[in-house]
């Protein structure tokens, strides 16, 4: 057997052991927990091409998700690029010169985060991205040739267990486990109809779908007006797009009048 047949076949072992038992709604987070296994990273997390913005699936922990909702924040940082590009996107040192000019905001609170580099891996093929996994290092450096080779290899294993879910039903229709849709999110329209079963986190994501549905109402502005509008805001404030959406949705913040009540 090759050398890269042993290395696909070790990737595709040991994701099959960490996938063993989970339901679809964990396998997000079990992806990401393989790659610890299979890559010298201290972080991952996998998200999926949404309107406007990336929505996140899973994260191996606290930090990696800290970061990952930074980038959906903020509408930048190398996830986003992966995905618009559908090519690798490196970020070997944050607080260099080089990547703080071309993520100024994201590179400076990911460093202080404690992730020194990022690598970001579009899933899907050369025809259709749908979504990417990022790695993230404690310390700052490319990834040895081996280490990127295997790194691609986990990508194209995550994407086909993510193809491999349960297909989500329509907002108000049951998911392949009895669960509902979610207004916006469910299917992710972005990703050609790949109604893929949303995690928890995912889920969650929908409610700012519905935020941004709430502010193109109180302004009259188009989706991609209102999105940078709840983003500007999140960021004025020091809240993640997330939280502010919360606030939107439960009536405690208004754009039309930006008030809070």
């Amino acid at each position: 057997m090759a050398v890269g047949d042993q290395e696909r076949e070790r990737v595709a072992d040991v994701i099959a052991v960490e996938l063993r038992g989970a339901g679809p709604q964990d396998v997000p987070q079990r992806l990401c927990d393989a790659v610890l296994k299979l890559l010298p990273v201290s972080g991952a997390s996998v998200s999926l091409v949404g309107d406007g913005m990336p929505v996140p699936l899973g994260a191996s922990g606290g930090r990696a998700a800290y970061v990952m909702e930074m980038q959906v924040s903020l509408g930048d940082g190398p996830c986003l690029e992966a995905a618009e590009t559908g090519s690798v996107v490196v970020a070997p040192d944050l607080t260099s010169d080089r990547d703080a000019v071309r993520w100024p905001v994201y590179a400076q609170q990911a460093a202080a985060a404690g992730v020194r580099s990022v690598y970001a891996l579009p899933l899907g093929d050369s025809a259709v991205c749908v979504g990417t996994l990022d790695l993230y290092r404690d310390v700052p450096g490319e990834l040895a040739g081996d280490d990127v080779r295997t790194a691609r290899m986990v990508a194209d294993v995550v994407t086909a267990a993510l193809v491999a879910l349960p297909r989500a039903g329509r907002s108000g229709e049951g998911g392949a486990d009895g669960s509902e849709g979610v207004d916006g999110v469910d299917g992710v329209d972005g990703v050609d109809g790949a109604g893929f079963w949303l995690s928890p986190l995912a889920t969650d994501h929908g409610e700012v779908y519905r935020a941004v549905g709430m502010v193109m109402a109180q302004l009259g502005v188009a989706a991609d007006e209102a999105l940078a509008r709840l983003r500007g805001q999140a960021f004025a404030k020091g809240r993640s797009v997330l939280e502010l959406a919360h606030e939107v949705v439960a009536q405690r913040t208004r754009f039309d009048d930006d008030s809070t009540v």
